[in-house]
């Protein structure tokens, strides 16, 4: 039997608590040829059909966007993750991760795109009976029909079960008659069908396929936005819209995981594709500064512009290790569910929801690594940055709807904790035994012995304990607050915060262990480097989040104890990360890119 059919498969949120084998992540440098094809087909799409005509679409000319989404279609990358038999490619989902991330370069297209093929798509290749897959997936792959998806409502965003859109059963028993309102909707202004959420009988949340052609059905006018505002956003209006019975997709009051399980794949899809466009932005931030001049000599030889150099790429490579470990994982879930006797829906819907835990921190991660990004491109441009004559400016707008999009990130951080508990509750993740084993471990003299070596074993060791430090102030929360934990929101968004930095400091570390078992030692070195210098970091905020949790949560000797505990979990000797920094700017200024 092959190690790939022997391979544990890792559970969602189960890094907390066990250890990775770096040769059972995946990493983007393990891209194959037909993976680099369809990458490349992107890459040059979006580079001689998207950038030349950002300002056309910004305007919102019209026709542009479905035109441009009908020769994407044409080239297949809309249909990337529809099945051969339904006129797709049929690519797995490392396939579609490398996509989403070439994809993340083209601004209001890019969301467009990401709604059509995403939310706007999936629902129906998941949910979707036979005929309802014969007669649209097709069409949506060839881009012949588009897409777009209907959840939020006026009084409804975060709080997406309480939508106020009706259905109703038609007296003769054929059609279920729909009222309501939906705003925010991506590609409301174009979309021949409508993936749209109401209530049966006013309580059974149902998913529905609608044409945008059916009498009844209004749009309102272009939403004007701060950002991407080359992407149709429309209010739809529903006034006793006529939907076939037929047209129900999934179950009568099963909408919501329909609803659910298509976010978690949104959310990792939008890191993804975040973090390709943060790595378009730091390469036009090192070509400026190496442009720029200043008191005889170009920008990027100062040390503080160099700083902003190295920590864009050091955020993107933790997000882009992060992003293609969890894609692995997904894509291994999806394999080993099919091999179990799980239809294709099924092994694909169950895969996402494994990994909704890792998808809400990814959506959190990403979103900030591009906002952090494109906030310095701007900076290092100076007061042309600030100018629509250059690219950073439409960065820095398009940008900011990322931390909003699939849920705030203010509920994801919210939901990550809570899934944690949940399956803990369960028994899906045994977490009470290791936070039992903390707590004996705490009364205990520490063992100080002899430092770790190897390519980041002294890294590692450090998130190993900081995984401690977090099973540690959470089963005190949880013992203290016990059902009221999630009125606690600092505390849950403290310890989410932890989560992500253990999760993606890992998750760099094990890519730079995998590339060390691959390349030469000089290769690896900025790796190795990037990774030293943001798990440094890293241990130092996760103190923070720390002892932020802690203060909240006790107070006299159990405080003590804690931040005893705390210091104890979160003890790393300092770097010099200026050095580090520096060598890692020094490799991006020879390559004028970001070159990792």
């Amino acid at each position: 039997m092959s190690d790939e059919a022997t391979k544990k498969v890792l559970l969602g949120g189960e890094f907390l608590i066990e250890e990775s084998d770096p040769q059972s992540v995946f990493i983007p440098e393990e891209i194959n040829e037909e993976q680099k094809m369809m990458v490349e087909t992107a890459g040059e799409f979006v580079q001689n059909e998207i950038w030349p005509k950002l300002d056309a679409i910004d305007k919102q000319e019209p026709g542009l966007t479905v035109s441009l989404l009908d020769k994407a279609g044409e080239l297949g990358l809309l249909g990337t993750s529809v099945p051969e038999e339904y006129g797709g490619l049929g690519g797995d989902f490392n396939t579609n991760t490398f996509l989403a991330m070439e994809l993340g370069t083209s601004h209001s297209f890019g969301v467009s795109f990401a709604a059509h093929t995403g939310i706007g798509t999936l629902p129906i290749l998941y949910y979707g009976n036979d005929e309802q897959k014969a007669k649209y997936l097709p069409k949506l792959a060839s881009g012949e029909m588009k897409s777009a998806y209907c959840l939020t409502e006026p009084t409804s965003g975060s709080d997406a079960l309480s939508a106020k859109t009706t259905a109703k059963l038609s007296d003769d028993g054929k059609h279920y008659i729909l009222n309501g309102q939906k705003m925010w909707i991506t590609n409301g202004g174009f979309a021949d069908i409508l993936i749209t959420f109401a209530k049966v009988d006013d309580d059974k949340f149902t998913c529905f396929i609608i044409d945008t052609n059916s009498p009844g059905f209004t749009s309102g006018q272009e939403e004007n936005k701060l950002g991407i505002k080359g992407s149709s956003t429309r209010a739809l209006f529903l006034d006793n819209v006529k939907v076939p019975k037929e047209n129900i997709l999934g179950e009568i009051g099963k909408g919501h995981y329909v609803a659910f399980n298509v976010l978690n794949v949104g959310r990792f899809k939008l890191c993804a594709m975040t973090t390709g466009g943060a790595k378009k932005y730091a390469s036009i931030s090192v070509q400026y500064a190496n442009e720029r001049k200043q008191f005889g000599k170009s920008i990027a030889s100062f040390g503080a512009i160099k700083y902003k150099l190295a920590e864009q790429a050091i955020r993107i490579f933790v997000s882009e290790s992060a992003t293609m470990r969890t894609s692995g994982l997904i894509n291994d879930k999806e394999h080993e569910l099919i091999a179990s006797g799980k239809s294709y829906s099924e092994a694909m819907i169950g895969a996402a929801e494994e990994y909704a835990i890792e998808a809400a921190m990814l959506k959190v991660f990403g979103s900030e690594v591009l906002d952090y990004v494109v906030d310095e491109t701007v900076q290092i441009h100076g007061g042309y940055g600030y100018s629509e004559e250059y690219p950073a400016a439409r960065g820095y707008r398009d940008s900011r709807i990322n931390r909003i999009f699939e849920g705030t990130n203010e509920i994801n951080r919210l939901l990550t904790v809570d899934m944690l508990v949940k399956r803990s509750m369960k028994g899906r993740l045994n977490l009470l035994g290791p936070a039992a084993a903390i707590q004996k471990e705490l009364m205990s003299i520490p063992e100080f012995g002899e430092q770790p070596t190897g390519v980041l074993e002294r890294e590692m060791q450090a998130i190993k304990n900081a995984k401690k430090a977090i099973l540690m102030i959470a089963g005190f929360a949880v013992q203290k607050f016990m059902q009221k934990l999630s009125d606690e929101q600092e505390i849950i968004m403290n310890l989410t915060d932890m989560l992500i930095e253990v999760f993606t400091s890992e998750s760099a570390i094990l890519r730079s262990q995998k590339l060390s078992t691959l390349r030469n030692e000089a290769d690896v070195l900025p790796y190795v480097e990037m990774t030293q210098t943001y798990v440094n970091d890293a241990i130092n905020r996760i103190n923070f989040y720390g002892k932020q949790a802690i203060a909240a949560s006790a107070e006299g000797d159990e405080l003590k104890l804690l931040l005893l505990g705390l210091k104890r979990y979160t003890k790393f000797d300092t770097l010099n990360t200026t050095k580090l920094r520096r060598n890692i700017a020094d490799r991006l200024i020879a390559a004028n890119r970001y070159c990792f």
